[in-house]
Formats: C-alpha cells, sequence, structure tokens
C-alpha cells in the first residue's frame, strides 16, 4: 500500500504562499489609503495572520518584501515582452500592441503594489537599483531585436539600437504607468495600439499602408 505522509514543502514554498499572502494583504492595506512608507511590519503581520518573529524569519524588513513582491511582477511582464519578435508568428504591428494589451492588463493586477515600488524607489537605493535593472532587462532584449533586423536589413542602419531601446522601454513604461494609474482599463487597447503604432512605424521605420486619396 502506498504511503500517504505527504512531502512538508520546501522553505521556497513556503516563502511563496507567504509571499501571496502579504501581497495580497499590502494590496489591501496600500488600497485603503495608507501609504508603503507608513506601512510597518507589525501592521503587515497582524494583517496576514503571522507574527513578527515569523515575518522576520523570512524577509529582512518591509524593503525586502516589496524586493521580493516586485521580482515576480517583473519577471511575469518580461516574459511577456520577449514574447513578441518583430518577424515571429505574433509579430507585427498587431502583435506588438496585443503585447502591450497584455502588459497593461498584468500590471492592472498589481496596481497597488506598483505604486508602493514607484514611492520607495524615489528615496531608497535598492529598490531604485532593482527597477532600473528590471527596465535594463527590456532595453537589452530589444538592443539584440533591433540589432537582428539592422543586420537583415529590416531596419535602418543608422538608427542606435541603444538609444532606440531605451526610449521605447522608458517612454512605453511611463505610459503604461500612467494608463493603469489614471484609467479603468477600458481604454486599454486603444492605448496598447498607439504605442505599437508609434514605435512600429517609428523606431521600426516599417511602411504605413497608404490610405486612399479622399479617406
Amino acid at each position: 500500500m502506498a504511503s500517504t505522509t505527504r512531502r512538508p514543502s520546501s522553505a521556497s514554498d513556503r516563502r511563496a504562499v507567504l509571499e501571496q499572502r502579504i501581497l495580497s494583504v499590502i494590496d489591501g492595506l496600500l488600497l485603503g489609503g495608507v501609504t508603503y512608507t507608513e506601512l510597518s511590519v507589525e501592521q503587515i503581520a497582524h494583517a496576514a495572520g503571522i507574527s513578527r518573529s515569523t515575518f522576520y524569519l523570512y524577509f529582512r524588513d518591509k524593503v525586502d518584501v516589496l524586493l521580493r513582491l516586485s521580482g515576480t511582477l517583473k519577471r511575469e511582464s518580461y516574459a511577456i515582452a520577449a514574447s513578441w519578435h518583430p518577424t515571429g508568428p505574433t509579430g507585427g504591428v498587431d502583435g506588438l500592441a496585443r503585447t502591450y494589451e497584455l502588459i497593461l492588463q498584468h500590471y492592472r493586477k498589481y496596481t497597488a503594489l506598483l505604486s508602493a515600488i514607484s514611492e520607495v524607489a524615489a528615496y531608497d537605493p535598492a529598490v531604485r537599483a532593482a527597477w532600473d535593472t528590471h527596465q535594463g532587462q527590456f532595453e537589452d532584449n530589444l538592443i539584440k531585436i533591433m540589432e537582428e533586423e539592422q543586420k537583415s536589413g529590416r531596419m535602418a542602419a543608422d538608427i542606435d539600437p541603444v538609444l532606440a531601446a531605451r526610449i521605447v522601454v522608458r517612454g512605453g513604461g511611463q505610459v503604461i504607468a500612467r494608463q493603469v494609474a489614471t484609467s479603468d482599463g477600458t481604454d486599454d487597447a486603444d492605448v496598447a495600439q498607439e504605442l505599437a503604432r508609434g514605435y512600429w512605424y517609428g523606431i521600426y521605420r516599417r511602411p504605413a499602408t497608404r490610405m486612399p486619396v479622399g479617406e
């Protein structure tokens, strides 16, 4: 007869479960009007149903919590962005628009967390550096794509891939952050489409379809 004894979860599994619980708790606290700076470890631990000592078993402080939670956000958003390629099966301007829309939908699930990251990054070097590294991943991916496009002759040789990637990532990031913070999401598809068209016909220099005279 097979044993029914379950293997104890690993420390990483327990941490992952606790991180999700704390993320939910922080969402609720921030949506209630408190800022992340105002939150104490005691408040977070109490709302999560754990003791301060348990909290400190898994996290150094509340900034460490923010860094851990933002890690999941960054990994998932990067996976979405990296899935698009100009000549891939979901490439082109429509595929790029869909990618932006998926990123908007993803970030919308973490509105409170994004707000906390933006707040704390303004004064905490570790959080700011972590977010800059996140943007760097996006930029490195785009630099590689643009260099490939130039080698293939599909992209103008006079474009600086490093500068262009920075404009796309940082400019698009600001638009996305603003959209998530100020819109209810009903116009996400329109914003995503405009972002895609701006970069596809601008940075990527793809020829636009000529409109018939009189339209």
